[in-house]
């Protein structure tokens, strides 16, 4: 009797082959998820007692923690964005003006004011998901 194991281990091998090459590519950084429009990352603020309350921004505004701003590292300056916070549901829409995090994983630092709003001033770093809402024109 002839056994039909090699055509089907070929069969199995192509179905495989096939299947995996439908597959998009990992992300490079697993920590991070995200489209045009939509990430979820990580979310830290700054601007309490860290010396840039007063300073110049990477946009050349000067940067104020009471106000709903963040850093972005690539979104236009004047981009308006919703950040949720994923473990209160609490949510704040910011203005870009300045450049950062460049904390792997971290995907936006929050003003001390709009991290306040969404319940992260006192945690530190938070899951979030960041909703571009209207694009800016800002420079770089």
């Amino acid at each position: 009797m002839r056994t039909r194991f090699p055509a089907l281990c070929l069969l199995l091998a192509l179905l495989s082959a096939s299947l995996l090459s439908c597959a998009p590519p990992p992300p490079e950084d697993r920590s991070v998820r995200q489209n045009r429009n939509v990430q979820y990352g990580k979310a830290s603020h700054y601007g309490t007692g860290d010396g840039f309350h007063g300073n110049k921004t990477a946009s050349g505004e000067v940067f104020d923690r009471n106000q709903l701003t963040a850093a972005h590292r690539t979104l236009p300056f004047g981009t308006l964005c919703r950040v949720t916070n994923l473990s209160n549901g609490r949510s704040v829409v910011v203005r870009i003006n300045d450049r950062g995090p460049f904390v792997k994983g971290r995907i936006i630092d929050l003003s001390w004011a709009a991290a306040k709003r969404i319940g992260s001033d006192r945690a530190g770093v938070v899951d979030v998901k960041v909703e571009v809402l209207k694009r800016g024109g800002g420079t770089e």
